[in-house]
């Protein structure tokens, strides 16, 4: 199995990709890189994401029969890493292949360790590095359509600027203000448009973990919403617990606004179109 790490330039390797008029058979852990591979892929690819039920919440998520036959089957895995998606890496030694290309975001963004935030499809700054390492593997797997994949992963970091500019402007207008998550879901994107987080890391990682944040951290995270001490509460609407619907009550009690940031694309969106409505939301969010 070949594991690309960092890789920042499109250079045609390898053979193989299929017969001509094939579609090159790509699975993703989630619908999230799911989406940008076909976006880049067109017609080219068949893409199966793994997980992209938005209701469903990823740290629970059990493959099943059909995830297993999707990987088995593909000549290229596209995955997050740094524990987040683990069941990728089960599917995999289920079916190995010496043929199969595997992409590991955390692995291109050099992203490692025990506290490491494994939401890396939020680091807004990072995209463009993320779809170069998708479509370095498209084309590795497919070299026949090096050029349709260029392309394609040009048009996608160019219909990323609609989003980059919404974050720059929130960075320029609100940098410095105070904000708290439920959980690190939106930590990357909170960084690069210069908020604080006042969250107790206490309280978000327990609920990142699924476990009971300990009492002086539930205590803290309602101290901030009785105070009034943040401008808007990020709430992972996919990881929905007692205590984080306590937490969110508390905020709309306050009139702290309430900010929804989920893991999955949900139907009918792009990539792109989600996190900029998500963007756009935290900004209106902002300027209450």
């Amino acid at each position: 199995m070949r594991t690309i790490l960092v890789i920042l330039t499109l250079a045609a390797a390898g053979c193989g990709g299929g017969s001509a008029g094939a579609t090159l058979d790509v699975v993703a852990s989630t619908n999230v890189y799911g989406d940008i591979a076909s976006q880049i892929g067109g017609s080219h690819v068949h893409v199966t994401s793994v997980l992209d039920n938005p209701n469903a919440d990823p740290h629970l998520f059990e493959p099943g029969t059909q995830n297993g036959l999707a990987v088995a089957e593909a000549r290229l895995a596209i995955q997050n890493g740094a524990g987040y998606d683990d069941f990728m890496g089960k599917l995999e030694a289920a079916s190995p292949s010496k043929s199969r290309i595997v992409v590991t975001i955390a692995d291109v963004l050099d992203v490692h360790g025990r506290d490491a935030n494994p939401h890396l499809w939020y680091d807004v700054p990072r995209l463009p590095r993320i779809a170069g390492a998708i479509a370095t593997g498209l084309e590795q797997a497919d070299p026949k359509h090096a050029g349709a994949y260029r392309a394609g992963l040009a048009r996608f970091t160019k219909s990323l600027r609609p989003l980059d500019e919404v974050v720059q402007r929130i960075r320029q207008r609100y940098a410095g203000h105070a904000v708290a998550y439920t959980e690190p879901v939106p930590g990357y994107l909170l960084a690069a448009a210069g908020l604080r987080n006042l969250a107790p890391a206490s309280f978000t990682r327990a609920i990142e973990n699924g476990s009971e944040p300990p009492p002086e951290a539930v205590a803290a995270m309602d101290e901030l919403m009785r105070g009034r001490r943040v401008d808007a509460l990020l709430y992972n609407s996919q990881a929905v617990s007692p205590i984080t619907t306590r937490v969110r009550a508390a905020a709309r009690l306050a009139g702290i606004p309430v900010v929804g940031m989920a893991e999955t694309i949900p139907p009918r969106r792009s990539f792109q179109q989600w996190q900029l409505a998500q963007a756009r939301s935290l900004e209106r969010a902002l300027a209450r």
